[in-house]
């Protein structure tokens, strides 16, 4: 699984989250452990890890979570 920079990520409804503009891999394997999402308010970016993803094609990532999950976090 490849993770790029500028993918829509939505929650697990469909509503939009952001877009992708980080990923960090691990320095030994160079697999993905984290990436952000940037949201639209500065200073506002979620983490999630590849194990979070439900489904993800070319264009979108859909996460397992919902905005009243953030919400309550």
């Amino acid at each position: 699984m490849d993770i790029e920079y500028g993918t829509e990520v939505v929650d697990r409804e469909g509503n939009a989250l952001g877009t992708i503009d980080r990923v960090i891999r691990d320095s030994w394997t160079g697999e993905i452990r984290k990436f952000s999402v940037n949201q639209d308010t500065p200073g506002n970016e979620l983490m999630f890890s590849p194990e979070e993803i439900l489904v993800q094609d070319k264009n979108k990532i859909k996460i397992d979570v919902s905005q009243d999950d953030l919400i309550e976090s």
